[in-house]
């Protein structure tokens, strides 16, 4: 039986992915904003799935409830720009997915059947914990499809009261001495590419104090940091020529040359001091050589995390200087798909959380892991020195 706190954090998970969707027409919800996202009912109908597949099929060895929408709600078989003309009516998921939710919370409080709880699965509550980070990672997810479709809605000129501008770099930072130091987590919380890590020897260095603001970020521009082809590197320089952009994914500027923000709920005033996001590894790392600095390793980012010495971790992911990588220890865990296919040597570890990012999946030892040419994943960086 799942704890009575673990349930209500499924309740509440449950509605605030139903509330998300709720909240669109039966059109947008079918709706593919940008290339690289799902629509928002194919991530609602995907959770479900999801659950059913490892709470029914997997562990009670009844696949009555996964069979027939298999190879729609597995990433692996349905394309992205497929999957919103196969949703069925927006009314109908939102009633099936609520209904199914509410089963799969009574099997797991054990009054609709029984799940074993000797199963490698349920032991230590492993699953469930399991189920909560999977549906945190997709309400993220949902945000950012939101973003998208405000960005791709935004016609009218926005004003800002404020104008941006541009700061001097601070270059406060935090020191790191040479030694071995604890990496990793633990079950049953931590995802396989965390655990099994050991300890690693990090060399000395200095991690920037706070993550680059987006005033800070409009210093780089200023200086002709998206033309000045010296500060970026061959894969930088290739995909800037096919993507001419001048600032991060969601930046747009008024008549007057005013920067402002477009979010979930329309344009707005930047503020000088949020850490800047809407880059990519390739920007990011174009920026750190403009300021004379690197960015961190993610052993690095993750030994001074655990000693809580960073300063706004939290808001933004924050890109790191490593390829993902599987620990000395890996052992896929509980399918190889989760990490194993993604240490590929194209995937790049990004650190933190994003203040869209629910408490499930926040803790130092967490890996996001994505290509360098992602900008919509609301991530920004912390330099080293």
């Amino acid at each position: 039986m799942t704890p009575l706190a673990m349930l209500t954090q499924f309740r509440a998970l449950h509605r605030h992915l139903l509330g998300v969707v709720g909240t669109l027409n039966d059109t947008d919800y079918r709706q593919q904003y940008h290339f690289d996202l799902s629509p928002c009912g194919w991530h609602l109908g995907h959770c479900l799935w999801v659950e059913n597949h490892w709470l029914r099929a997997i562990v009670q060895g009844d696949a009555r409830r996964t069979r027939a929408d298999a190879r729609y709600y597995q990433p692996q078989y349905s394309a992205k720009p497929e999957r919103g003309a196969k949703l069925p009516h927006q009314d109908h998921l939102l009633n099936t997915v609520a209904a199914g939710f509410e089963d799969n919370i009574l099997l797991l409080a054990g009054e609709a059947g029984q799940l074993d709880p000797k199963h490698p699965l349920m032991v230590d509550n492993y699953l469930p914990l399991f189920l909560l980070q999977h549906h945190s990672q997709h309400l993220e997810t949902l945000r950012m499809v939101l973003t998208q479709r405000a960005l791709s809605r935004h016609r009218n000129a926005f004003h800002p009261q404020t104008r941006l501008r541009p700061s001097v770099l601070a270059r406060d930072a935090i020191p790191i001495a040479s030694g071995d130091y604890p990496i990793g987590g633990s079950k049953p919380l931590a995802f396989d590419n965390e655990l099994n890590a050991g300890s690693a020897r990090l060399e000395a260095s200095a991690i920037g104090l706070r993550p680059v603001s987006n005033a800070e970020y409009l210093g780089f521009i200023e200086a002709g940091g998206y033309t000045d082809m010296n500060l970026w590197e061959d894969d930088g320089r290739a995909w800037l020529s096919q993507h001419p952009i001048e600032a991060p994914d969601h930046w747009r500027r008024d008549g007057r040359g005013w920067w402002y923000g477009i979010g979930l709920d329309g344009p707005h005033d930047l503020e000088p001091r949020a850490a800047v996001y809407g880059i990519n590894l390739h920007e990011a790392r174009a920026f750190a050589r403009w300021a004379q600095a690197t960015l961190p390793h993610e052993l690095a980012w993750e030994t001074a995390a655990r000693q809580g010495r960073l300063s706004l971790a939290g808001q933004v992911w924050e890109w790191c200087d490593n390829t993902f990588f599987p620990y000395a220890g890996f052992k896929p865990f509980p399918y190889h798909e989760y990490s194993a296919p993604w240490f590929d040597s194209a995937h790049y570890t990004l650190r933190g959380a994003s203040r869209f990012t629910p408490a499930h999946t926040r803790r130092p030892s967490f890996r996001n892991f994505h290509t360098a040419d992602k900008r919509h994943i609301f991530a920004g960086m912390r330099l080293s020195f």
